[in-house]
């Protein structure tokens, strides 16, 4: 198994050089372990902890190992991109709108896999991706705040220079916030609100996960996050923060549904092993440790949600009151172009 992780958002050159780095220190992309083939996966991050368990089962089973590259969402399908000439990656995960976005480009391809036990409404009906699992958009707070917030509560001049939260266009859980609030002010109010929140934004992060650590020790006060993240960071790392729906005036809270979409790579250099990967992580057996292990939601319909055993908070138990939003994504890929550019204009981002 093979694992790099780059945590930042690079430049371009920077982050080519370090993906590169990372492969070709485990003896690169493309070539064989002593037992078979390397599958590489580009992967929003988030998940790290379960690939790492789940990538050493597969390994065992079938002498295929696994290395994973993790950043942003936008970050990983412009990877993909950059690369179509000379393909590195054979699975690549990301959160929608991203996955979609990668589909209309033309980056993916069918994986073949067998994904009967994922509703429709979870798969593309071509065949080019998939659901791994649920996941909904979530808010942190340092426990030194009470997070009993609602939108407002987010203006307030306390909040200055420590409240951040990861750019529209390029992380999936900050474009998740600018769809929230689209749904839930209107277009125009969501940029009215975000021009109003810039006065307290730290400024721009390509990457929801690095925004944790900075709400765990206290340099920042309020993140945007999503759950399954948020609860990994708790339960692994004992991140000290609380997780939070901010509420609408009249106390309702809401979330959107940002789910961990897989497909497979379009010019995969390993396509047979890379379906064999896709098909055990939509496995029963990959499914059921979701709920316990990673905190996030079986994909399959036949599977049950497993609450971890540890006492710990559940994912389905923090969202059981809040009202989950269900964008059309392919809708939502239509004007996003235009939905970016407005709000880089009214933010001054």
């Amino acid at each position: 198994m093979r694992i790099s992780t780059p945590r930042r958002a690079l430049d371009a050159v920077l982050f080519a050089a370090a993906v590169a780095c990372s492969v070709t220190a485990c003896g690169g992309t493309g070539t064989s372990s002593s037992d078979g083939t390397t599958v590489t996966v580009y992967s929003a991050d988030g998940m790290g902890a379960w690939y790492r368990d789940r990538f050493a089962k597969f390994e065992e089973r079938t002498g295929i190992s696994v290395n994973l590259v993790e950043a942003g969402s936008g970050e990983m399908v412009n990877r993909v991109d950059k690369e179509r000439s000379n393909p590195q990656a054979d699975v690549l995960v990301t959160l929608p709108p991203f996955i979609q976005k990668a589909n209309r480009s033309g980056l993916l391809q069918d994986s073949g896999v067998d994904t009967a036990a994922v509703p429709d409404t979870d798969k593309d009906p071509g065949g080019k991706y998939v659901t791994l699992a649920g996941n909904y958009l979530s808010f942190i707070a340092n426990p030194s705040v009470d997070a009993a917030l609602t939108w407002d509560d987010l203006l307030e001049p306390q909040f200055r220079g420590k409240l951040q939260y990861s750019t529209p266009g390029q992380a999936g859980d900050g474009t998740a916030v600018l769809i929230l609030l689209q749904q839930l002010f209107g277009k125009q109010g969501a940029l009215d609100y975000l021009a109003k929140l810039q006065a307290n934004n730290v400024g721009p992060s390509a990457s929801t996960g690095k925004l944790q650590p900075k709400v765990d020790n206290g340099e920042l006060l309020i993140a945007n996050g999503d759950v399954q993240m948020n609860l990994a960071s708790i339960k692994e790392k004992g991140s000290r923060f609380t997780v939070f729906f901010p509420a609408t005036a009249d106390g309702k809270r809401s979330t959107v549904a940002v789910p961990y979409v897989m497909g497979m790579a379009k010019g995969a250099p390993h396509r047979d092993a890379a379906r064999k990967l896709m098909e055990y992580l939509l496995s029963t057996e990959a499914q059921r440790t979701l709920g316990p292990d990673a905190m996030a939601f079986p994909a399959r319909r036949d599977v049950p949600d497993v609450p971890p055993a540890d006492g710990a908070v559940s994912p389905s138990a923090l969202i059981r009151d809040v009202t989950v939003v269900r964008p059309d994504w392919n809708e939502v890929l239509e004007d996003l172009d235009g939905d970016i550019a407005a709000y880089q204009k009214a933010t001054g981002s």
